[in-house]
């Protein structure tokens, strides 16, 4: 009988320790999750209507579900390959923007996917894990992905891919546990600003776009 007592008791505090940490990933509530995703969190609580209760819970999850997620290294080779990609679509840009916009985020999804993240088919679980690690940057590839969809305009469209070039950037670029990469090879000696296969800089998009309306 005393045995099953103290399994009993052993248990319950088990359970108890269980609600008590996810009840505080949830709760650095107001702080902690507002602090980690920025205005990701503003979104999310317009979302649901302002209710912040509702918001902090689905923000709590998401760090629940994707906080342990390792980000994969890419080698220079496929890093140089996404970017040079990435440089196609801005060209494209001008001509067909819906065309671009959907080979981008395409393109997004793939890299997410190389990184280490959730398939992009499920939309929502990449974007929910990339929310936890790139919170500073996931909103332009909600906007493109959308766009994508053919639920936005020319000038919308133009504003998503600026937008959604941050996380492009922040998944394509060498991170710190990255492998050091060949100092012989091309990779290696490309100038710090140049952030595409052509030497693009991130802006090039803006300055194409305005040249194009302007013929």
């Amino acid at each position: 009988m005393l045995t099953i007592v103290i399994i009993a008791v052993i248990v319950i505090a088990a359970v108890v320790l269980f609600l008590v940490g996810r009840g505080r990933i949830r709760a650095g509530g107001g702080q902690g999750l507002k602090r980690r995703f920025g205005p990701e969190y503003d979104r999310t609580v317009a979302d649901h209507d302002g209710d912040t209760k509702a918001a902090e819970q689905e923000l709590g999850e998401r760090v629940t579900q994707h906080a342990s997620l390792q980000e994969q290294p890419l080698t220079p080779e496929v890093r140089a390959q996404y970017r040079a990609q990435w440089s196609d679509v801005q060209e494209q840009f001008v001509e067909s923007p819906q065309k671009a916009v959907t080979a981008a985020d395409a393109l997004l999804a793939a890299l997410a996917r190389d990184r280490g993240f959730p398939d992009g088919e499920q939309f929502e679980e990449q974007f929910a894990a990339l929310s936890v690690h790139h919170a500073a940057h996931v909103h332009g590839y909600r906007s493109m992905h959308t766009a994508a969809r053919g639920q936005s305009g020319t000038e919308e469209m133009r504003e998503a891919m600026v937008e959604a070039r941050s996380l492009f950037e922040a998944l394509v670029t060498e991170q710190p546990d990255d492998p050091a990469p060949d100092r012989g090879s091309p990779q290696s000696s490309d100038p710090p600003k140049s952030r595409d296969g052509n030497g693009h800089a991130p802006w090039a998009l803006n300055r194409r776009h305005a040249k194009g309306n302007n013929t």
